[in-house]
Parts: structure tokens; sequence; C-alpha cells
């Protein structure tokens, strides 16, 4: 299960990939297919069978609603989901009515917004005029009322985006997974069974390659792959993606083999080829490329990579979205931070502008994995073909450029290079908020589409910022992150605590640092994060350097990735996050800028040391540098 609003992207690259290379290959979204069958007048009807079946004491106060209001359900679910896909408009009006569509417990989190006239409760979010907003975010919280039922019913791990991940994140044995692939099928089983059998009777494969980004994709994987084994022995399977790529590098578990024949590592298109080939009886199997199989003989895991360069970051083609519904995403508005929102809302088409991170030093980062360490940037004019190929084939020209943190040297090649094709697009991505991104820079950006950036401002400490190597200080994000407000993008900050050696002195300094940015106009958005140690940073391999310690991890022959550590600062940070996250969103809205950042915090904190005017008197020198 991934983002439902638009396609995630691996597939597109490969199938493009492949397709230049001359190799018949097709795509399917199982995972949309998954929901849109759900969420439909049949599956309704499924779920409510799947109800009668369960004692009454075990409902819960959720399903009970659902059942009782049933009718209601069946007869909004197809134009709700018609209004998210973009299908149509005018039901908007039915839905802020408040009076079309069933509501359940997900609807109570609007009571926290009624002022104390009893006024509109979501006026502060969406004004006056925000109509389609306003019914894409209730419409959302009808949907996620269903999926409580569809968890509270039918399956405990049901979830739109990390469905039953606890079976896989960090999951140092496969024998959890293994026990829920064993378990009888359950409604959600039954229908992913259903369509992935329909998608093979389609497209008749004899390689099928499955996709896994996230820990929530897991579950759903395994569980097409044994049902294309059951009823299509002959047909080979291959696993791969993000997860794969950071979490089964070691990995010595044969029963994965039971459902996969290959499982491959890092940039698929070098893999793949070889896979091909040996298929195709021109390559033994001694020289695949960074590929786990079982051993015939041993019946153990064998990793095979015979050392090859990686397809060139110029010459992996043009993704396509051919053969994906594109008119059957649901345009989503779940969280109302305005950079999420666009996680979730909207099609975008998702492109990739340079290979890798042109950093690689931040400790926090899988630096020493390809995704990050192999930095390769195409050129401007490569660039802009694919951007025209692609609004061609989709008629969308909204990019979603989804590199670990663009270059400005190439953001700004970019930017030229559509400005003089006179190509008119919309686009947001990530970037480190260093000095190369003046305010002319910014504004060159912004002029070629540019509508928003997010980046890493972290623990908002220049202490932690160096022992982090991110290479950015908080007064240099101050003049950045204004420079890219004032020329009308907006900003979105990644921000970070429980790092190693982080105090609560830090944490409140770095709330009052986030805080004046807010109040500066320099950010608009920001989201904190806790920090989590993974095995392939710096701080992982090396967590003396860090002054701590890491607990020691079990056995492992399956997923592995997050590991736990002791810092002798001893700080609650779980305690701490909560207020964290309480003013970032007051601060979104405008409230309590004013306020000293201790009133955010149940327990008591010390104050902040930083200057409350630091951010302003920093964007005062850099306005004098300018003159």
């Amino acid at each position: 299960m991934t983002q439902l609003n638009t396609p995630y992207p691996s597939t597109a690259y490969l199938t493009g990939f492949l397709r230049s290379r001359q190799v018949q290959a097709t795509q399917e979204d199982l995972a949309l297919a998954l929901v849109l069958r759900l969420f439909s007048v049949q599956g309704l009807h499924e779920i409510r069978a799947a109800i009668d079946l369960m004692p009454m004491q075990n409902r819960s106060w959720q399903i009970n609603a659902f059942y009782d209001q049933f009718e209601q359900y069946v007869r909004t679910i197809a134009p709700t989901i018609a209004f998210l896909q973009g299908r149509d408009s005018t039901v908007g009006h039915r839905i802020c009515s408040r009076n079309f569509l069933p509501e359940g417990a997900r609807f109570e989190s609007l009571d926290v917004y009624v002022d104390d006239e009893g006024g509109d409760p979501l006026a502060w979010a969406f004004g006056a005029l925000g109509l389609q907003d306003r019914a894409r975010h209730l419409a959302t919280l009808y949907l996620n009322d269903i999926s409580d039922v569809i968890r509270d019913a039918i399956d405990p791990r049901f979830e739109f985006v990390r469905y039953a991940e606890s079976l896989a994140q960090s999951q140092p044995t496969f024998e959890p997974l293994a026990q829920a692939l064993a378990a009888p099928y359950t409604l959600v089983d039954q229908t992913l069974h259903a369509l992935t059998l329909a998608a093979i009777e389609k497209h008749q494969p004899e390689l099928v390659l499955i996709s896994v980004p996230f820990p929530g994709a897991v579950y759903a994987a395994f569980r097409m792959a044994q049902s294309i084994k059951a009823n299509y022995p002959a047909i080979k399977l291959g696993l791969g993606g993000g997860f794969v790529n950071t979490e089964l590098r070691e990995l010595t578990e044969p029963r994965v083999f039971d459902y996969f024949d290959y499982v491959t590592l890092d940039a698929g298109e070098r893999p793949l080829l070889a896979l091909l080939e040996h298929l195709a009886g021109k390559r033994s199997q001694q020289r695949l490329v960074r590929t786990f199989v079982r051993d015939i003989d041993s019946g153990g895991v064998r990793y095979i990579n015979m050392v090859e360069p990686d397809v060139p970051f110029e010459d992996v083609g043009t993704p396509t979205w051919d053969g994906l519904p594109l008119d059957r995403y649901l345009s989503l508005l779940d969280m109302l931070n305005p950079m999420h929102r666009m996680w979730s809302d909207g099609r975008w088409n998702k492109l990739t502008i340079a290979h890798g991170c042109y950093w690689k030093k931040c400790s926090f980062c899988d630096v020493s994995l390809d995704y990050i360490s192999r930095y390769e940037a195409a050129s401007a004019s490569v660039l802009v073909d694919r951007i025209e190929a692609i609004i061609a084939e989709t008629g969308q020209t909204g990019f979603h450029f989804v590199d670990e943190a663009a270059p400005p040297k190439v953001l700004k090649a970019l930017a030229q290079e559509l400005l003089r094709r006179n190509v008119a697009i919309s686009w947001w991505g990530n970037v480190r908020f260093e000095k190369s991104f003046t305010p002319d820079l910014c504004q060159l950006l912004a002029d070629s589409g540019c509508i928003a950036i997010s980046g890493g401002l972290e623990v908002a400490s220049d202490r932690l910022l160096q022992l982090m190597k991110k290479g950015v200080s908080v007064d240099q994000v101050a003049r950045v992150t204004y420079g890219f407000a004032e020329a009308g993008v907006l900003v979105h900050a990644y921000l970070m605590y429980g790092f190693p050696t982080q105090t609560e002195q830090d944490t409140v300094d770095a709330l009052e640092y986030v805080r004046q940015l807010f109040e500066a106009g320099c950010i608009q958005s920001g989201f904190f994060h806790r920090f989590a140690c993974t095995v392939h940073s710096p701080v992982g391999q090396n967590p003396d350097e860090y002054g701590i310690t890491l607990e020691p991890l079990p056995p492992v022959s399956f997923a592995k990735n997050d590991v736990g550590f002791i810092d002798p600062t001893g700080v609650d940070h779980d305690a701490m996050g909560a207020a964290l996250n309480k003013a970032l969103y007051n601060y979104m809205h405008g409230i309590g800028l004013d306020q000293d950042v201790r009133n955010w915090f149940d327990v008591r904190v010390p104050k902040a040391r930083v200057n409350r005017n630091f951010v302003a008197r920093a964007l005062e020198q850099n306005q004098q540098r300018r003159a």
C-alpha cells in the first residue's frame, strides 16, 4: 500500500527503461485497485457480510455506527470516490453540507477546531471559499471511518499506507510474516488474490517484478507472490524496491524464496538486464548482478554480484505511466499541514533529476547505500526532454522531484531550460538550505514553476548541526528560507528531536529558533520527526563518535535497519515530542508566536538561551550585505 493520489514512480521508471531496451513490459497498481474494490458498493456489502458473522459483544462502536448507517454509506460511496478522483466536483457542495456523508469517530477531530462562538470548525483551515478543499478533507475522514471498520471487523493490521508494517519493519526474523501468510484469507486477502490473478490473466507474463518501497507494502507483496506461485508456478518472480534496498541487505532466510525466485538490491536497471539475459539462456546464474537466490544444492540463500557498471542516470530513459489508470487515483486531504497535503492531494508526476545525494555527509542518513552514495546528474536538456514527454503522455503538468536533495546547479540549469523552451509546469521538491540558494536563484526557480520546497533544519542547533555534518547553520537557513518565501515559494522544514546528546536545553532552544522562523515568515510548514538510528548511517556505524552505545541486535535473517541506542543524557524525548508538535501545529496557523516556548511543555523545562531577535538580526544583516 502506497500513496493513493499518484502512482509510486518505481514501476514507471522500470517500465520506461525496459521498453527503451526493447523488452515488452507492462505495469499494474494493485494497491489502488484493492482500495477501489474495497471502497465500492460491492465492497461495502462484503464488509457488512463479514460483520454479520461477528458476535455482537465483539463489535466496536465504529462497527455499530457503520452498520446503523449502512444504507447511507452505500448511497454515498460511489459519488464520494468519483469526487475524490476529480470526476464529479459538484458533489463537493453536498459533502460540505455535513448532511450527506455518514459521520463516524474520525469526524470527532473537527470538534477541536470549533471556536468559542460556535463558528465554522474548518474556517481556519480553508477560509470562506475553500469548498473543494473542505469537501476533500471531509471525504477523507469518511474513508478513514470505513478503514477503521475494516481494521476492527476484518483485518486488525489494515491501514492505507502502513498496512501490516510491523510484520516487516526491522523484523529480524521472517516468522511473524510467515505465520500471517499461513493464516486463512481475510476479505482483504481474498480481494487482493482475485485482483492479482486477474492481472496475470490479462498480461500473461513470464516474469513478474514486485516493487516494495515501504514496510507497509511487504505483506501484500508476499500475498500476491503466494497467489501467483500457487496458480502459475512457471512464472518467475522478482522482489525489489526501497524496503529491500535498506532492510534486506543481509538476507539469509530461505523461506523468502518460497515466494520469490530473485531478490535484487539497489537501482534495478542493471540487475534486471542481467536477470533477463539469464532467463533467456544468455548468462549463467553466477553472472547475476546484486541478486539473492536460493542455492539449489544447499537450500540456503546465496548472494551473487557480478560487478558491472550501473546504467548511467542519463541513459535510464523516460518513465512511462502507460497502463496505469491516471483518472482513478484519489486526491485525499488527510493532514492539514500545507506541505504534507501535497503528498496526498493532487496527481504529481514523480521525477528524479539526479541519482543519489551530492552532499552525502549527514550522519543520520544511509550515506553508505547506493541510493545516497552514487551521485549522478542528467543534463538540463535531457531532463526537460523527459518532462515534455511525460506531459504529452499524462496531460499533467505537476511534478514532484523526488531527489534526496536536489542540487542547486542542476536546478538552476533546469529552470533556465524550462524558461528557454517556454515549458510551463508546477514543481516541488527537497533541497539542502545552503548558501547557493541566493534570493536571485530562489526567484529564478519560482519563475520556472517552483511552488514549494522542503529541506532539513533538523535539530535547529548549531552544535548538533555540526555534529550531524549537515553543512548548514541556523542563521544560514533563515536567510535561504526567507529568500524562497519572498519569491512566493511555500517552505517546509524537516525537524528532528532525540538526536544523540541532545539535551532539554537544546530542544527548547531549537523550538525558539523555529518560532522565530515562523514569526519572520521564513517557513510556513514543518514537522518534528523522532530521530531513529539506522545500521547504515554514520551514527549506527560509529556510535562512539556520537556519545552513544548501540543496543545489541538479535540474530538477523530477514530485515535489519533500525537499531536502538542508549544516550547518557537520559532525556525523555517522547515527552518533549508531544509539546514540539503541538507548538508547531499552532505556529502554522499563526497562533502563539508571541508566547514563551516553555508554555507548550507540560513539564518544567529551562528557559531558551536564544536571543529573541536572532532570526530578525540574521535577515537584517543579509539585507545590509545585499545593499
